[in-house]
C-alpha cells in the first residue's frame, strides 16, 4: 500500500498561504534520486514535549476587537483558536493590570490600600476576560494562560510611579505577593484558571511605560521568601512560577542566579524570555544544559515600530526565531498582541508595533500579515503534547525543526530564507520523496 506526505507551503510572492498541496507519494529510497540533498528524519531520538502556541490578551487587543462589528471580531477569535480552520492556540498570555498596550495606566486596589480590601478585576470582565471565554469556546477546550506584571501599583515602588523603572519598595514585597494570589483567584472566581506567572516583565528594562527593576538576585529573593511560599500557604502551587522574561542576551545570567539556589529553584517551573536585542538561541539551549530539570518558554515577540502591513521580512523574523528557539529546548511560544488597530495600537504611550492581524478599525477590515501564516505553520500542525525529533540536513541554508505528535504523526517545517530555490530528498524510515523549498517560503510536511 502506497505511503503520502501531505504538503502546506506559504510563499512570497505567490498565492500560496496555508496552501495545502497536492500529496507526494512516499517511496523506497532505492527509487530515490539520491544524488540531490537530503534531509533525514529519526524519530527514535526525541526531546521535550511541547506545550503549545499562542498570544497575549491584552487591553489593546480586547478594546481593537471591540471598535469593528461582531462578524470581524468572531473572525479573529476563529483565525486564531479554532483547531480545524484556524492556528488552533492553545495557550494566551494576560498582563496583571496595565501594560503599555493597555489605555492607561491602572489597578485593582485603591491607593495605598495595604490590605488589598478593595481589589477588584472589574475594569478586565469588560473586554479582556469576555474575549478569553470566546476563544475558549472557539477552541472547544481551555487554554494554558500566563499571567505577568509590568509594574507593581506606584505607590509600592521607589519612584512613585508605574511607568519608568523604579523597584518595587522592600517593605511591600508581602502586600506585592498577595496581589499575584488575589488576582489569581479573581480570575478563577471568573471563570478562568491561571496555568503560571510570570515574576516580571522584562526586569532589566528601565521602559517609558510600565516597568520595574529587579536584579536576579532580587528575583531570588522574591521568590524564595516571599511569593513562592505565600503561593503555597494560599494553595497555589498548582501555578507555575516563571522567571526572566526579558531577552536570550541575559537568560543564562538571570536563570543561573535563581536556578542555582535551590530553595528558590523548589519554587519554578522554569524560565520565560522574549527576542527583542538579540537571536542568540544557543544561550536557550545553555539553560536547558545547565538545568534540564526546569522548562522554557517563549513568552513575547512583535515586530516593533508600528504596522508592517504587506511585509515579507516579518513573517520570516517569526519562523526564524520559533525555529531556532524550539531546537533549542523552548516547549511554547507566545506572540505578543493577538490584533492591534490601524496604527499598532492603542498603546498609552505610543509604543506602536506590529501584530499578526491588524484591524482597521476605520474602515472595519482585517489585514492578515506574513507572521499570522508563518505562525500558522508551527501552530497548526505541532499539537500539544507533540515530542521534538533528531534531523539531518545537506542543505545549510535552510531552517527545519521536526515533531512527532501525540497521534504518531510526524510534522517537519522547512523554511528558506534565500533568493534561491532548493530541490531536496525527505527520508524518513527508508521511504523518501523530492522535494522543493521555494525561495522566500516556509513549508509544513505532514508524514
Amino acid at each position: 500500500m502506497s505511503k503520502y506526505i501531505k504538503i502546506i507551503e506559504t510563499a512570497k510572492g505567490t498565492d500560496l498561504r496555508l496552501t495545502e498541496k497536492e500529496r507526494v507519494e512516499l517511496t523506497n529510497l532505492e527509487r530515490s534520486n539520491t544524488k540531490k540533498p537530503v534531509i533525514e528524519l529519526d524519530s527514535s531520538k526525541k526531546y521535550q514535549e511541547i506545550l503549545g502556541f499562542g498570544g497575549a490578551f491584552t487591553e489593546a487587543a480586547a478594546h481593537t476587537l471591540s471598535q469593528i462589528s461582531p462578524e470581524l471580531r468572531q473572525e479573529v477569535i476563529d483565525s486564531y483558536f479554532n483547531q480545524d480552520n484556524g492556528l488552533g492556540y492553545s495557550l494566551g498570555r494576560i498582563h496583571i493590570h496595565s501594560c503599555d498596550f493597555a489605555l492607561e495606566n491602572y489597578t485593582y486596589v485603591e491607593e495605598n490600600d495595604k490590605k488589598l480590601e478593595t481589589f477588584d478585576i472589574s475594569r478586565d470582565k469588560e473586554k479582556i476576560i469576555p474575549l478569553i471565554k470566546d476563544a475558549i469556546a472557539e477552541r472547544g477546550d481551555n487554554l494554558k494562560l500566563l499571567a505577568s506584571p509590568w509594574s507593581p501599583p506606584a505607590w509600592m515602588k521607589t519612584n512613585n510611579e508605574m511607568n519608568n523603572g523604579g523597584k518595587l519598595l522592600p517593605e511591600y514585597r508581602e502586600t506585592w505577593a498577595k496581589y499575584f494570589t488575589k488576582f489569581i483567584k479573581a480570575y478563577r472566581q471568573a471563570g478562568l484558571d491561571i496555568w503560571g506567572v510570570s515574576v516580571q516583565n522584562e526586569p532589566e528594562a528601565v521602559q517609558t511605560w510600565d516597568s520595574c527593576i529587579y536584579t536576579p538576585e532580587e528575583e531570588r529573593d522574591f521568590i524564595k521568601c516571599f511569593l513562592g511560599p505565600i503561593m503555597a500557604k494560599e494553595n497555589l502551587e498548582d501555578v507555575n512560577i516563571l522567571i526572566c522574561d526579558h531577552n536570550r542576551d541575559i537568560i543564562v545570567k538571570r536563570a543561573s542566579a535563581v536556578l542555582s539556589d535551590r530553595e528558590a529553584a523548589s519554587y519554578v517551573w522554569g524560565t520565560a524570555f522574549h527576542w527583542y536585542v538579540c537571536e542568540e538561541f544557543e544561550n536557550v539551549g545553555k539553560v536547558h544544559e545547565l538545568y534540564p530539570d526546569k522548562h522554557l518558554l517563549f513568552t513575547e515577540g512583535c515586530q516593533e515600530g508600528g504596522t508592517k502591513i504587506g511585509e515579507w521580512f516579518t513573517g520570516e523574523r517569526y519562523g526564524r526565531n520559533i525555529i531556532g528557539d524550539l531546537n533549542n529546548w523552548t516547549e511554547g511560544y507566545l506572540d505578543w498582541n493577538l490584533v492591534l488597530n490601524e496604527e499598532g495600537g492603542p498603546n498609552h504611550v505610543g509604543n506602536y508595533c506590529d501584530a499578526p492581524i491588524i484591524a482597521d478599525t476605520k474602515e472595519n477590515k482585517l489585514h492578515y500579515n506574513s507572521s499570522y501564516y508563518y505562525i500558522g505553520h508551527f501552530s497548526k500542525y505541532i499539537k500539544p503534547g507533540a515530542r521534538r525529533i533528531a534531523w539531518q540536513s545537506d542543505l545549510d541554508d535552510l531552517n527545519i525543526t521536526a515533531f512527532e505528535n501525540p497521534d504518531g504523526s510526524i510534522a517537519l517545517v522547512v523554511m528558506n530564507e534565500t533568493d534561491s530555490d532548493y530541490q531536496f530528498i525527505l527520508n524518513h524510515d527508508n521511504s523518501g520523496a523530492e522535494l522543493e523549498s521555494k525561495a522566500h517560503s516556509i513549508k509544513t510536511i505532514i508524514i
